[in-house]
């Protein structure tokens, strides 16, 4: 039995108290889905501004009417402290996904990607420290890499951020290992790479380039590859992002307070193999859609060339095992999407 299937079944029998901040986004909907579904007490704290109630209304559909009872929602904001303090009362476990996500929007708005990330974070992490939180578990991101090409790249070795959310998530996990050091914390960062999967908003001019690529394909629309295509990502599933929070959100073992973890598949994909991977998985739901190719424009400022990871820390500390592949995960993706 994988250490994800034991700690699930002692979730099952000892049920905890969790906060997650981001409820509504992408990735805090599917914590909240797979906590509930495991007989979990959840807090939810979103301000809404990229989440959405359809994503938790998706969530609650999934789980059932029984299990949403163990839920209750705070509709507020991680960068006012005594929303924070409200959110925190009598949690286990905060694994805290709320934030600023895009890499070009940061460098449109610098100011407003600090304060959310990193104003936000300090004052979950005040918050929960006076609360007498177990465990803090936070989203980083292999944007803090930023200029370092040596690959795969390890949780030991950056480079400098090349962008205010590369160095906002780099704050976070300075102030983290601080808040370990001097008040016996165990936080935990989960430096995200590439995540994708169901609920991915793909609307809007930040959006992220998978759930934008299939839902224009459906449309019958062109894609538009920054770059020449050649530049390398870790896409990895959130049912993997999420095993690896509550391994995070659950674990004892003092050697990981302050620890910075990777979280991905350890593996590599081109922009243009996975233009072709998800026309591939189109065409296998409807033989009709012609996509055409993609067209290619200029590069994102602020993008990384490559990007690969090493995963063997989180393995070997967490007992971290991601279940789904890009090939899996696109397929049930692309479902999704397609359905909607």
């Amino acid at each position: 039995m994988s250490a994800y299937e034991t700690l699930q079944n002692a979730l099952r029998a000892n049920p905890r108290k969790w906060l997650v901040t981001g409820c509504a986004g992408f990735i805090g909907s599917h914590l909240v889905e797979k906590l509930l579904s495991l007989g979990q007490k959840v807090v939810g704290l979103d301000n809404f501004t990229t989440g959405t109630q359809r994503n938790l209304n998706d969530c609650f559909d999934k789980v059932g009417r029984e299990a949403c009872n163990n839920f209750s929602l705070l509709h507020g904001d991680v960068t006012d402290l005594v929303t924070c303090r409200a959110a925190c009362t009598g949690a286990d476990t905060v694994l805290h996904e709320a934030g600023f996500i895009s890499v070009p929007a940061s460098i449109d708005d610098p100011l407003f990607c600090h304060e959310t990330n990193v104003t936000g974070t300090l004052n979950m992490l005040l918050a929960s420290r006076d609360a007498g939180v177990k465990n803090f578990v936070y989203a980083s991101s292999a944007a803090v890499y930023g200029d370092d090409t040596t690959m795969p790249q390890r949780e030991d070795r950056i480079g400098r951020p090349m962008s205010p959310y590369g160095a906002s998530k780099l704050m976070d996990e300075h102030y983290a290992w601080l808040f370990a050091h001097h008040f016996q914390m165990r936080c935990i960062g989960l430096r995200y790479f590439n995540v994708f999967g169901p609920r991915q908003n793909p609307a809007g001019g930040y959006a992220a380039v998978l759930p934008l690529w299939v839902s224009t394909l459906i449309a019958g629309g062109e894609c538009v590859v920054n770059g020449d295509g050649e530049q390398t990502r870790d896409f990895c599933h959130v049912a993997n992002v999420v095993q690896a929070n509550l391994l995070a959100g659950c674990t004892a073992d003092p050697s990981t307070a302050g620890g910075i973890f990777n979280v991905a598949l350890g593996g590599s994909t081109t922009l243009n193999a996975l233009h072709r991977m998800i026309c591939g998985k189109l065409k296998e739901l409807d033989a009709t859609i012609r996509a055409s190719p993609p067209r290619h424009g200029p590069p994102r400022p602020g993008d990384i060339r490559h990007s690969s990871a090493d995963i063997s820390k989180i393995q070997t500390a967490l007992g971290f095992d991601p279940e789904v592949s890009v090939e899996a995960g696109l397929a049930e993706t692309v479902k999704w999407y397609a359905r909607r």
